[in-house]
């Protein structure tokens, strides 16, 4: 987002790093949930991938804790003045339910949780963004034909 951000405007703006932030933030649960799902894959090829080097125990701790992490780095767009409520309700409900997810990945009470985190935390990214595509044009179209 930082190289389209600075394309159009001609700057590094404070918001373009807060979506890389965002980025930055989402990437290792999302791909630590694929790797425990992959570890003996990886362990077969001496990939020292987290599960591989730490376990899958410390791995789950990583990403229910880079989750936590995540859900307050979402908040800092509404913060900033980035966005507006609509996209804060969206982002507190998507960080509850990533949430979710890593509390049941974290408690390993289920083997399909890895995949379902990572398949989450897909849905999760796409849909944060489009609130703030959608929280930043709602209003504009509201004036344009309200």
């Amino acid at each position: 987002p930082v190289l389209g951000w600075t394309a159009v405007t001609g700057s590094v703006d404070p918001g373009a790093l807060l979506l890389f932030l965002i980025i930055f933030t989402w990437t290792p649960p999302h791909f630590w949930a694929l790797a425990i799902h992959r570890a003996e894959e990886y362990r077969k090829v001496d990939m020292p991938m987290l599960p591989v080097t730490h376990g899958n125990d410390f791995t789950r701790l990583q990403i229910l804790l880079y989750t936590v992490l995540l859900l307050v780095v979402t908040l800092l767009p509404y913060g900033y003045g980035m966005s507006g409520g609509l996209y804060l309700g969206g982002a507190m409900v998507l960080g509850l339910g990533f949430l979710y997810y890593a509390v049941r990945l974290y408690r390993n009470d289920d083997d399909r949780m890895p995949m379902r985190t990572f398949g989450f935390s897909i849905i999760y990214l796409m849909a944060l963004f489009a609130l703030l595509l959608v929280d930043h044009y709602v209003p504009h179209m509201m004036l344009l034909f309200g």
